[in-house]
């Protein structure tokens, strides 16, 4: 059984028991989220797409990442002008309990 959810503009394909990194949760490590917004849930063959689908998904958030650093430099020739901003966004990672 697996469902694919929206979780902050993006879509994931989730199992349970799966662990993954989304974009940033409101939250601490143990607490306890439920997705309501499934798109689609295949059930052993049965498919439920859109306003059929009855399911929601509970995951609990495990911790905070952060990414890669990203380097965003600007520079305008001839001037003396140089920038360098840097940014690490933050992930959560959760770990899928159960679809139901």
């Amino acid at each position: 059984m697996f469902a694919i959810v929206k979780i902050a503009g993006h879509q994931y394909k989730v199992e349970s028991g799966q662990q993954l990194y989304v974009s940033h949760i409101e939250g601490n490590a143990g607490d306890k989220i439920q997705i309501a917004d499934v798109l689609l849930v295949d059930n052993n063959g049965q498919i439920s797409v859109g306003n059929d689908v009855k399911e929601k998904v509970s995951a609990e958030i495990l911790g905070e990442k952060q990414g890669d650093k990203v380097i965003a430099f600007k520079m305008k020739r001839r001037k003396g002008f140089r920038k360098k901003i840097g940014h690490r966004k933050l992930y959560t990672k959760i770990q899928i309990e159960s679809i139901a």
